[in-house]
């Protein structure tokens, strides 16, 4: 294979790996930052329903878009940056999956 082809290739490569992390985990509605999917388990959360591994995940996404990294071995600012996180995940929750009032 020429160095040429195989440079071309790489694009499609990268793209098609990003298409697939798409299909897994979509993106949030432009302008917003939390999924429907985000909304329905945070309210489920917030309603003290079972606990489930997808409603889990969807808040573990929500905090890290907000910026948590639970992945330290050592963390010296936690648990601020979690309470710091959830505040702006609540923040969301409350813009963008609250019912239209009327």
């Amino acid at each position: 294979m020429k160095a040429s082809s195989s440079r071309a290739l790489l694009p499609a490569l990268i793209g098609a790996a990003l298409c697939s992390a798409c299909a897994t985990y979509p993106a949030p509605n432009p302008g917003r930052n939390l999924t429907d999917a985000q909304c329905r388990d945070l309210t489920a959360i917030k309603a003290h329903a079972p606990p489930t591994m997808q409603r889990n995940a969807n808040e573990l996404a929500a905090l890290r878009r907000a910026g948590y990294d639970p992945s330290p071995w050592y963390d010296p600012y936690y648990p601020d940056d979690l309470q710091a996180a959830q505040r702006l995940v609540d923040y969301w929750y409350r813009v963008e999956c609250a019912p239209p009032r009327g």
